[in-house]
C-alpha cells in the first residue's frame, strides 16, 4: 500500500506580501497578512508623508523618511508572513485574530475620550474650512494632538496601577 503524504500549505505567502507592499505601499501587505489596524496605520503614515512632500519644507529629511518607510513596510509585511507561517507549521495553528493584538486597539468601548477628541478635531477642521481659522495655524499646532493622547495614556496607566494596588491591599 502506498503512503500518502499531505504537504501542509503555509497560510500566507511572504513573496505575495512583499509584492503587494512593493506595488501598493499603503498597507496592502499588512492587510493581506490579516492586520487591518496595522494596515490603516501604515496608510495614514504613508499618506501623511506623501502629503508633506508637496509643501517642499523639511526636505531632504522628509524624502528620506518616505523612502525609509517604503522599504520598512515591505520588509515588515514579508517578516510577518514568515512569522505567521512558522506559527502555523509549528502546530500552534494560524488564527488571524492572534495578530490583531500586535497593534493596540485605537477605540476602546466605554471611553468618552476618543469620541470627544474626534469631535474637537472635526470642529477645528470645519472652522478652517469656513476660514474662521487658518490651516497653517492648525498645522502649526498638530503636536498638541500627540501631547493630549500621551496625557490620556499616562492617566489611564496610573488609574489602572492605582486600581491594582487597591485590590492587592484589600486581599
Amino acid at each position: 500500500m502506498e503512503e500518502k503524504y499531505v504537504v501542509k500549505k503555509p497560510p500566507k505567502s511572504p513573496g505575495l506580501a512583499g509584492v503587494l507592499s512593493f506595488f501598493f505601499p499603503f498597507g496592502t501587505g499588512q492587510l493581506y497578512n490579516g492586520q487591518p489596524q496595522k494596515a490603516l496605520i501604515f496608510f495614514l503614515i504613508f499618506a501623511g508623508l506623501v502629503t508633506l512632500q508637496t509643501t517642499g519644507e523639511g526636505q531632504p529629511f522628509l524624502g528620506l523618511c518616505l523612502g525609509a518607510f517604503y522599504i520598512y513596510q515591505i520588509i515588515e509585511a514579508v517578516q510577518t508572513a514568515k512569522r505567521i507561517n512558522m506559527k502555523s507549521l509549528s502546530g500552534e495553528g494560524y488564527e488571524e485574530e492572534a495578530y490583531a493584538d500586535e497593534v493596540p486597539e485605537l477605540v476602546k468601548s466605554g471611553s468618552i475620550f476618543w469620541g470627544a477628541f474626534l469631535m474637537i478635531v472635526g470642529l477645528v477642521l470645519l472652522l478652517a474650512n469656513f476660514e474662521v481659522i487658518r490651516y497653517s495655524t492648525v498645522f502649526d499646532l498638530w503636536p498638541l494632538i500627540i501631547i493630549i493622547i500621551g496625557i490620556k495614556l499616562v492617566a489611564e496607566y496610573l488609574s489602572q496601577k492605582g486600581e491594582s494596588n487597591n485590590s492587592v491591599g484589600r486581599s
